[in-house]
């Protein structure tokens, strides 16, 4: 009897052996993560921030870290401790530090993007891997190559105007906006293959499993240990298998059918032959499905803001009208890119635009390399195995480094004094400005973002008188904005186009 009373007992004294053992591991951790003697003690941050990752996680899957990070360095100064053993730096001394050619490379943030089994791309490479590949890059997005992008941009630019133009009532911008950017990037990276504008709907769900897999990846770059479990379960990532999928599809198509213009995928896998070892096929895949990633979703959005904050600042937008019509009088083809150096107002409000709403808000992490004896950033020591964040948005709604109208939409600083509106003094530090991030990992394809951009915005104002609709609520479209990696609105940009 004695013996059956022993055996009914033990679940419950193994159970509570093992919660006592959790108890005093999870209290020695929380306890030495709030010591003296953790090498970030002396680095200031929220309690929680300290102690877990998981608060800020949290607020990452609200879509609002960008924002928080913003609070916590007005709170706690230049360097915050926002995690364990990450820190944020506020300053912009810490650019050239840690994005610069000697700087950090990119850190555990970017694991969960990492194909374990498989090629990897671009922006996940170590550096003397990414120099290699980023030659391949380069080229396709030279000068020469974006001469023969302009084409391609301007077919699916009229493309846009004409399938806008048929419709009825307030339509959403950032809708049309992403099948275009999605259809050019198509045409770009893979020699066509989606159409969304000819559809006009995500018939293939692209855009939506592009939206949904950067919400659930946001978390998992805090947290990659969710990453790890998440991924024994099948159901899970389908969606996000079905996007590399479509890629390796579309790549099958231009490699079977070839193409009458040089795009990125003729760089990708160097068929121009000037490479001494030939790319392979699957790298260039990875590196076109990342084509599709970072330069559709981030250049309909930048766009999205430029064409709100226009609408939102009349005298804005009139000064941008004025400077179209000066430079392409009546009759004028407003595409002939050669003449866009003449748009100096517009390209004041394109930056404004990026510096208020960067495409990538917070930016991923850099490591400080173990056995690296640490780091100095912005004169500050840092120790080895620290993950360091430097995030635009905090850089760009920083009064040291943009003054006046710090969070407001005003060109004028981006305009040499003798032709700006304004005689105001201004703090204009450039070294802060980093839309496209800085140094040798920067964003490739920032060049053709703007490209993209001056194209979008000359053809639409130059075709319809564009106004936001009656019921467009400004406050809760501000409110909407979100950081996903990406930024973006999470409500409709409902307008009325008027022909001209």
């Amino acid at each position: 009897m004695w013996q059956l009373e022993f055996l009914n007992l033990q679940p419950s004294i193994i159970f509570k052996c093992y919660l006592e053992f959790y108890a005093f591991l999870s209290l020695s951790i929380i306890s030495y993560r709030l010591s003296p003697f953790h090498r970030l003690y002396s680095f200031p941050g929220p309690l929680i921030c300290r102690v877990t990752k998981l608060w800020v996680a949290y607020i990452a899957y609200s879509g609002q870290y960008h924002r928080y990070l913003k609070e916590l360095h007005d709170t706690y100064g230049d360097f915050v401790r926002v995690g364990p053993e990450e820190v944020s730096v506020g300053n912009a001394d810490g650019v050239l530090d840690v994005l610069g050619a000697a700087g950090l490379p990119k850190g555990r943030y970017y694991d969960y993007i990492k194909n374990k089994k498989g090629p990897k791309s671009l922006n996940v490479l170590p550096p003397e891997e990414h120099a290699k590949r980023r030659r391949l890059w380069n080229r396709g997005m030279s000068s020469e190559s974006l001469a023969e992008y302009e084409g391609m941009i301007a077919r699916r630019a009229t493309q846009l105007m004409d399938k806008i133009s048929k419709e009825n009532g307030p339509i959403n911008m950032i809708k049309w906006l992403d099948y275009f950017s999605f259809d050019f990037v198509g045409d770009m990276a893979f020699g066509g293959g989606f159409e969304l504008l000819e559809a006009g709907c995500d018939r293939d769900g692209i855009v939506k499993i592009m939206e949904d897999s950067m919400v659930i990846g946001m978390i998992i770059a805090h947290l990659p240990w969710i990453g790890r479990s998440l991924g024994l379960l099948p159901f899970f990532f389908r969606r996000m298998y079905k996007l590399r999928i479509f890629g390796a599809k579309v790549a099958t198509a231009r490699v079977e059918n070839g193409s009458g213009t040089k795009d990125l995928w003729y760089h990708l896998t160097d068929e121009a032959g000037l490479e001494k070892e030939k790319p392979s096929k699957a790298n260039a895949i990875s590196d076109g499905g990342l084509a599709i990633n970072a330069g559709a979703d981030t250049t309909a959005r930048a766009i999205a803001f430029l064409i709100f904050l226009l609408l939102d600042n009349p005298i804005c937008m009139d000064r941008v009208k004025a400077e179209l019509d000066s430079v392409f009088p009546k009759g004028e083809n407003v595409l002939e890119t050669s003449k866009y150096a003449s748009l100096t107002y517009l390209e004041a409000c394109i930056n404004e635009t990026l510096r208020l709403y960067p495409p990538v808000p917070t930016n991923g992490s850099r490591r400080v390399p173990e056995g690296s004896g640490g780091h100095v950033v912005a004169g500050r020591y840092i120790p080895e195995g620290t993950e360091v964040y430097v995030s635009p948005y905090v850089l760009h709604r920083d009064s040291r480094n943009f003054f006046p109208h710090t969070n407001d939409f005003w060109p004028d600083r981006w305009l040499s004094p003798s032709i700006s509106a304004s005689t105001e003094a201004r703090v204009h530090n450039t070294t802060a400005f980093i839309p496209f991030s800085f140094g040798p990992q920067n964003c490739v394809a920032r060049n053709l973002a703007r490209l993209e951009i001056r194209m979008i915005i000359c053809l639409l104002l130059s075709r319809f008188d564009v106004i936001l609709a009656e019921d467009f609520d400004k406050g809760a479209w501000l409110d909407s904005f979100c950081d996903y990696f990406v930024m973006r609105a999470t409500r409709p940009l409902r307008v009325v186009l008027k022909g001209l």
